[in-house]
């Protein structure tokens, strides 16, 4: 794979200068090739992290903007902590919970809020983090005046831009004094218990829906207003669990509808703790971390795709849950970075949050350690608002393994490079498809008459094209009315069953799409008590039972149509069954396919299946094997000479089986021609790149007290290496074949490599 790489000849002398520095310390030389690459990356924010904490030497991450947390009193400090060490300072806050008691008391506005607490129907406060001062909010216009106060001390300080992270509304809330106020100002009619009908926790829910958003929105226009009082342009972004989560979890937010509001964008904040979350397939029910983040990732990049707007994707190597082992912890973060990896479009990464936690957070050191641990810890999740202090069980707890902390760091310098224009899938099943989401997907999860526990109405659909190699796409319904948004797409599968269409404009689109040419089928057999909702499509002058009539009659199809209709130069297949009832058969999956296969035989579209994803990103090549997929099948092999980014030795590998459950980032040498070293993965950041006929010479930096691993390209051969001037052990360089590894004791302050030839 990739073109040979072209050979030179042996020089007699190579000096690799690694000047270890920290951003904020001059470097008096000139901007090398390297140098460009990072101040180009640095421009366009492609790397960002978010913390509470200030710069220490063991998170100097390799990263180009800070996001400090929180509008408190640490603020400032955080601010010029970060700054004085070269990052870009952001703002990340929380929406919906965070340290904002002075609202709540009322030394805010001299109000007391806690009116504006998330309640539930026993009367209880809805809290985060398992601490009773912090609920989640039901937010009164005046609540968004107080974010605004709060947003404008840190840019009074300076800060490039606003992240708001998580507007959550939980499903099971709703009795708060202040939702019943909102509800009659939005209804202009008394406020009905939640869970008294579908009608009226689907009402419910498009109100909390419309809460955040609105609060959002004063946010939004408050930075605006600001931004052109002070001739400063500030972009507003929302840091969000996807929308599966979101509706898996029982939570309603804004999601899509931020973009028309001021958004500039969005984080995904998908990570192991989102993407393990069980569901069901083939009757059986379990964890599927890499196939639930890779639909998590694609639904976010659908929400920017037709605005054009960023997004960055969030990794994070652990998760709130301390419980686990730093194994598992790894496992799952190689399964969904690999997932994030696999959305060509994205190159801006959140490359974690709260890196003290990572960094010096310690866990149970065996399974066994960890089972006892989870049983007699009450665990909280780690975030902003801290919490009670946890009880502290008799197991043994260890730091991060230094061959972890090794990867992450190669991973990190590997991440700034991902913008490549070179993209290709080289293993993969049919293209063109996707599955259609809805935000209100978030408003059938409650009392009395919740969609699928396991939210198989959307699983159903996707998870069965995943499994079979297919990169399928959750398409946004919201989304799908903007000009020529669905035109990538050949294959479309639909279903009302768990979500609804917000406005008829989606089945005019829709229709104009099979018209020219597209593939729909429709999985629904209209037994869904949310059809019964007072909604456009049985209003005046509507009069359909089910959106899906409504469709159907925008198509030309008979309302209670089923099996396979021509429409104009495409196909429309009713298959009038449940998705979710199909993800408890043990043949449901291959039911689903059966319909796909058929829609796209109609329409001449070739259907391939396959058993690993495998995409190049110039020469970084991103690969998954995939479980519970074609039986019997081999698995894929890669034949070439590629350094394995996820072993902390970086190894040089030549034939690489993808079996089922394997994860790989790879850096291909053979991708590219290069007469001069090159470094090519590196677990530190590099700079100053230089090459000349007897030197090589670059600088970098890392965590202090971790591993500093580089492999050079090269085909000279060294006779001595030394480290600021001593000499380095022979056990701690060796030549592979045309590539040079190099040891050596990673710091935030300046290290000096010399390698001799």
């Amino acid at each position: 794979m990739g073109v040979a790489l072209i050979r030179r000849k042996p020089q007699v002398k190579l000096v690799v200068s690694v000047s270890c520095v920290f951003f904020g310390i001059t470097v008096a030389v000139a901007q090398t090739q390297g140098d460009g690459r990072l101040a180009e990356r640095k421009a366009e924010e492609r790397l960002t992290f978010q913390s509470g904490d200030p710069w220490t030497p063991r998170i100097n991450l390799n990263a180009d903007d800070a996001m400090v947390y929180g509008i408190g009193p640490k603020l400032p400090g955080l601010i010029t902590s970060w700054r004085d060490h070269g990052y870009t300072v952001d703002l990340m806050t929380g929406v919906a919970w965070g340290g904002y008691q002075d609202y709540l008391d009322g030394k805010f506005d001299g109000v007391n809020h806690w009116d504006q607490a998330q309640t539930d129907s026993a009367g209880k406060h809805i809290i985060h983090g398992g601490n009773a001062t912090v609920p989640y909010m039901s937010p009164g216009e005046d609540y968004g005046r107080y974010l605004s106060v709060g947003v404008q001390r840190a840019l009074d300080l300076g800060v490039k831009s606003i992240y708001l992270e998580e507007p959550e509304f939980w499903a099971r809330s709703g009795w708060e004094e202040n939702f019943k106020r909102e509800w009659k100002a939005y209804y202009g009619e008394d406020w009905q218990s939640p869970d008294s009908s579908p009608d009226a926790q689907y009402r419910a829910s498009k109100l909390k829906y419309f809460l955040y958003r609105r609060a959002l929105g004063q946010v939004f226009d408050f930075v605006s207003a600001y931004g052109k009082a002070h001739g400063r342009e500030i972009p507003c972004y929302v840091a969000t669990h996807s929308l599966i989560n979101y509706a898996t979890w029982r939570i309603v937010s804004p999601e899509s509808s931020l973009i028309d509001v001021g958004g500039a964008g969005y984080i995904a904040q998908i990570w192991t703790g989102t993407a393990r979350v069980p569901n069901v397939y083939d009757g059986q029910r379990k964890e599927r971390t890499f196939e639930t983040a890779f639909l998590e990732y694609g639904a976010m990049q659908n929400l920017v795709r037709a605005s054009g707007r960023r997004v960055w994707y969030l990794n994070d190597p652990i998760m709130d849950n301390p419980n686990e082992t730093w194994d598992y912890y790894r496992s799952n973060w190689q399964s969904t970075l690999t997932a994030s990896l696999l959305q060509p479009e994205v190159w801006r990464y959140e490359v974690m949050p709260w890196p003290q936690r990572v960094f010096n957070g310690k866990h149970p050191a065996t399974e066994l350690d960890a089972q006892k641990y989870a049983s007699e810890l009450s665990a909280t999740p780690t975030g902003a608002s801290g919490g009670p202090p946890a009880k502290k069980p008799d197991v043994p707890l260890v730091g991060i393994p230094a061959g972890y902390a090794t990867e992450l760091q190669t991973v990190i310098s590997a991440l700034g490079n991902m913008k490549q224009s070179n993209q290709s899938w080289e293993i993969a099943g049919t293209r063109g498809v996707g599955v259609f989401v809805s935000d209100t997907m978030m408003f059938e999860r409650a009392a009395p008459e919740p969609s699928d526990e396991n939210l198989g109405s959307f699983y159903g659909l996707a998870m069965p094209l995943v499994k079979r190699g297919i990169p399928v796409e959750p398409v946004q319904i919201e989304s799908s009315t903007t000009a020529g948004f669905l035109s990538r797409y050949k294959l479309l599968l639909l279903t009302y069953e768990g979500q609804k269409p917000p406005k008829p404009e989606f089945h005019a689109a829709l229709a104009e799409w099979v018209r020219a040419g597209g593939a729909l089928v429709v999985v629904d057999n209209d037994d869904d008590p949310y059809d019964a909702v007072r909604e456009w499509w049985n209003a005046a002058p509507n009069a359909y039972k089910t959106p899906r009539e409504h469709l159907f009659a925008q198509l030309g199809i008979a309302q209670d149509g089923a099996g396979l209709f021509h429409v104009g130069r495409g196909v429309v297949l009713s298959e009038r069954v449940s998705p979710a009832a199909l993800t408890y058969r043990a043949d449901g999956g291959e039911m689903l396919r059966g319909y796909a296969r058929q829609a796209t035989g109609a329409i001449h579209l070739a259907w391939t299946e396959a058993n690993a994803l495998v995409l190049r990103r110039g020469p970084y090549v991103v690969a998954d094997g995939l479980d519970e997929s074609i039986p019997n099948a081999a698995p894929a092999i890669l034949h070439g000479r590629f350094v394995d980014l996820f072993d902390p030795n970086l190894a040089v590998l030549t034939t690489i089986t993808l079996a089922p459950g394997a994860r790989m980032l790879l850096f291909d040498l053979n991708s590219a021609a290069s007469v001069s070293p090159r470094v090519v993965a590196a677990a530190c950041r590099v700079r100053d790149e230089r090459s000349t006929p007897h030197e090589f010479s670059f600088t970098a930096d890392g965590l202090a007290d971790t591993n500093g691993v580089v492999r050079i390209q090269t085909r000279a051969k060294p006779t001595s290496v030394s480290v600021a001037g001593r000499p380095l052990s022979p056990s701690d360089y060796k030549m592979d074949g045309d590539t040079l590894l190099i040891r050596f004791a990673n710091a935030a302050d300046p290290v000096q490599i010399v390698i001799d030839f």
